[in-house]
């Protein structure tokens, strides 16, 4: 009997053990047949909470990605780009709200950095719908120097950042001035490909780039992760018995 109780006690562990969810929430961005994959910072909640709240309604489906420019970024996420006339100037649409800044030092403009649009306002609280991801530029040494002194006000860079932009790119001068709230971390050509794009003199894209969002499900979320890993995903029996449950 006490062998039995010890059985079932062991499993029931495993089952909660092998059932805990991801910490992270994860976005997959769609563009015709491409897509990237965001993960959302549990450091910045607030903007996390609202991509999420958005993204459930399918609020961004069908928007476009409507200002793109080379080595930079690509916004998206204007409401008023829904079903918008070619000639249309886009940019200005936004919910009826902002966000509260949410800085944070180690959240940095790197490549695929997922990141709040906003307009002048002093508080730099963000725009509750528009969105970039960043596509950036790598910068030397000298260049970081420059920046420090130039553009940031001598902030000095950590150096772990200044490794990144010296090797992956991003766009530093905007650290500390837009909030930063996730990161690609699967399908970065996705950026690459749509900042390439020929453009109009407004920095909209000659052909309309219309995105789709959805939020990964637990069980697609154990895949990328086991998969970002560089591990395959292999559940125990206990996982895979849950799995049949998986949506």
């Amino acid at each position: 009997m006490k062998k039995i109780s010890l059985f079932l006690s062991l499993s029931l562990l495993s089952l909660l053990t092998f059932a805990a969810k991801s910490p992270y929430t994860y976005v997959r961005i769609s563009v015709n047949d491409t897509a990237c994959i965001v993960r959302l910072y549990n450091e910045t909640p607030q903007h996390r909470d609202n991509f999420i709240k958005l993204v459930k309604e399918g609020f961004y489906n069908g928007t476009l990605f409507h200002r793109v420019i080379k080595d930079f970024m690509i916004q998206g996420g204007d409401p008023d780009s829904k079903n918008a006339s070619p000639d249309a100037l886009l940019g200005e649409g936004d919910l009826d709200y902002k966000i509260p800044a949410e800085f944070n030092d180690s959240l940095f403009h790197k490549k695929g950095a997922l990141a709040a649009a906003r307009d002048n306002n002093p508080e730099k609280s963000s725009s509750a719908a528009q969105f970039y991801l960043v596509q950036g530029k790598t910068y030397t040494a000298k260049d970081l120097d420059r920046l420090e002194q130039l553009k940031l006000g001598g902030r000095k860079i950590p150096a772990y950042q200044r490794t990144i932009y010296e090797t992956v790119g991003g766009t530093p001068f905007l650290d500390q001035s837009y909030t930063v709230f996730g990161e690609t971390v699967k399908g970065i050509a996705l950026i690459d490909s749509i900042a390439t794009l020929p453009t109009d003199s407004n920095d909209r894209p000659l052909q309309n780039v219309s995105m789709e969002m959805s939020i990964l499900t637990p069980l697609a979320t154990r895949k990328l992760e086991a998969e970002l890993n560089g591990q395959p995903y292999k559940p125990n029996i206990f996982r895979r018995f849950l799995d049949l449950f998986a949506k």
